[in-house]
């Protein structure tokens, strides 16, 4: 399996029918030239299980910097 051979210490998600994608909304429209392909979201969720950010990925490169910035942010104001 993917998550294996990548050494992964947590499990992957395959949404076939788009059940969870579908409840987080991310799910593209029908008509999308893309359609078939997810959008990348992840979320930054905080330790009482609410949704405190939700990032489109469309920048792999900054992604975890911007992750870790807005964790920053969050530990400062609470």
């Amino acid at each position: 399996m993917f998550a294996e051979t990548q050494e992964f210490p947590f499990a992957l998600l395959s949404d076939v029918d788009r059940t969870v994608g579908n409840a987080y909304e991310v799910t593209r429209d029908p008509d999308d030239k893309y359609a078939t392909f997810p959008r990348r979201y992840s979320y930054l969720i905080d330790p009482d299980g609410v949704i405190r950010h939700a990032y489109d990925v469309t920048d792999v490169a900054t992604h975890a910097d911007d992750v870790l910035a807005d964790l920053d942010h969050l530990r400062v104001t609470e």
